[in-house]
């Protein structure tokens, strides 16, 4: 496939441009069967094809991202900055002029924003933090209509007011402005104080059928198509419920996969551990309207929760663990003691759950499906809902040991 964009080979957003779209899904669920197939052998089970995303004219999906995020470098003559990704294996910063996997208006707004702090001559942080600028998170709406940015600095620094306030003056100014004070090292994007400088808090986006207020930060896919596509697979497996069936939603986050199951008729307890994001979750069954008791939102850790919540019969849980998967103890009080009929398993990590599954099927669990999505166009990233279910008899299957990957 011919690259789109300029910069493809040096940033490090993503490596496949160069292959084409159809290969790439080829390639995701290839390697998904690989990892399925060694560590569970004989038990490993087949892979579906990877659900893709509509392509455009160019036989590819551009533009997806709807979260898009910049890093802040210094400028060669070290006076003012630049904006682009990190190089590939890298913390040094790749200059950009376009990135065809944002949506548009993201792109629109990062450019003109940067154009203003350019000719203020504001600093970027540097490796030792004593400039200004770091990164900028826009979150947009799939249709681009609604957008939210926010400018993460060292400090709220004076040489900022000026460009800033020009730059909201303009048309290209999104729907809703923040700053974020972030002055630690570290890996972390955002920091702990935010100011909303103009515009409102957050984007209004829908899914299956549900709205949702997210905000640049809020735990909530990056890719909204891609998203649709995982919650109808939830909903699709969650079918034959009866409503007001019990369902655990572990890492719920805003509640992507609590509202939808919820609207159906089914009573969830989403767990969550961010007090933003149940916060958001909060926001999000109130806009909704849901009914009383439909949504218990439950924050803490899961870890926790598992242990300390009532123990009612539960008939579904939807499992949604953060990149590094599923604790130990999680998997053991899950399909060890709580051992419900049927789990949904949304993995953002291939490694992280072919380590888990032994685990799980040595608890007497089936893994019934498999079907990988792609959130990520022209990357390696593979997403992937594992449907699991309960046998009647735990067979007798060798123990694994839990040996995590490096």
């Amino acid at each position: 496939m011919e690259n789109v964009c300029r910069h493809f080979g040096p940033c490090g957003g993503c490596d496949w441009q160069d292959l084409a779209y159809d290969a790439q899904l080829r390639r995701k669920r290839q390697r998904l069967e690989d990892l399925l197939q060694s560590t569970l052998g004989r038990h490993a089970p087949a892979v579906e094809p990877t659900i893709g995303m509509r392509p455009d004219a160019s036989g590819a999906p551009w533009g997806f991202r709807n979260k898009a995020s910049f890093v802040f470098g210094e400028a060669p003559d070290r006076r003012g900055s630049v904006i682009g990704h990190y190089a590939m294996q890298s913390r040094n910063v790749v200059p950009i002029t376009e990135c065809p996997v944002h949506e548009p208006r993201a792109n629109h707004i990062a450019f003109a924003l940067h154009d203003h702090l350019s000719r203020a001559q504001v600093s970027a942080a540097g490796p030792t933090l004593r400039g200004v600028l770091r990164h900028l998170i826009i979150r947009t709406t799939r249709d681009g209509r609604e957008a939210v940015a926010m400018l993460v600095v060292t400090r709220n620094d004076k040489s900022l007011r000026a460009p800033i306030r020009a730059f909201l003056a303009t048309a290209d100014a999104p729907d809703g402005f923040y700053l974020n004070i972030h002055d630690r090292p570290g890996p972390y994007m955002v920091g702990r104080e935010t100011m909303r400088l103009a515009g409102r808090s957050h984007v209004r986006e829908r899914v299956a059928g549900m709205s949702f207020l997210v905000s640049p930060t809020a735990f909530f896919q990056t890719n909204i198509e891609a998203a649709e596509a995982i919650v109808q697979i939830v909903l699709e497996t969650a079918g034959a419920l009866a409503p007001g069936s019990n369902v655990l939603d572990l890492y719920a986050g805003g509640g992507l996969f609590a509202l939808p199951l919820a609207a159906r008729g089914h009573v969830v307890t989403a767990v969550e551990e961010n007090a933003h994001a149940i916060r958001d979750a909060d926001a999000n069954v109130r806009l909704n309207k849901l009914s009383g008791g439909t949504v218990r939102l439950h924050a803490g850790r899961v870890e926790d929760a598992l242990h300390t919540m009532r123990r009612d019969p539960v008939d579904l849980v939807v499992l949604d663990p953060p990149r590094d998967g599923c604790p130990p103890p999680v998997l053991d009080h899950l399909f060890g003691r709580l051992r419900p009929p049927l789990v949904i398993y949304v993995s953002c990590n291939p490694e992280a759950l072919a380590d888990e599954l032994p685990v799980i099927r040595e608890h007497g669990y089936e893994i019934a499906r498999v079907r990988p999505v792609d959130m990520f166009p022209h990357t390696t990233h593979i997403e992937s809902v594992v449907e699991l279910r309960r046998m009647p008899k735990v067979p007798r299957v060798s123990k694994v040991p839990r040996v995590r990957r490096a």
